[in-house]
């Protein structure tokens, strides 16, 4: 573990001491987790978006509907027959 000096406004300063008290932990624990958490998620975005642009799959239709409307709303049209 590395350590790292930050600059924070009185009033940030304050609330952090808080809520890590609240959360039972450290203002330094408290800020390393919520660094590594920020981190797993945008990690986590980044290889989503990287798999949906390089999916080679082909979302788009030859133009033609897939369905009539008539096939799709038979069965609860039959309903109210």
């Amino acid at each position: 573990m590395k350590n790292v000096t930050i600059t924070v406004d009185e009033g940030v300063l304050e609330w952090a001491r808080v809520e890590a008290a609240r959360r039972g932990s450290s203002v330094s624990r408290m800020v390393g987790e919520m660094l590594a958490d920020k981190m797993r998620h945008d990690d986590a975005y980044e290889r989503a978006y990287r798999e949906w642009q390089f999916d080679d799959r082909r979302w788009m239709s030859d133009g033609q509907a897939p369905f009539a409307r008539d096939e799709i709303y038979a069965e609860r049209l039959a309903r109210f027959r």
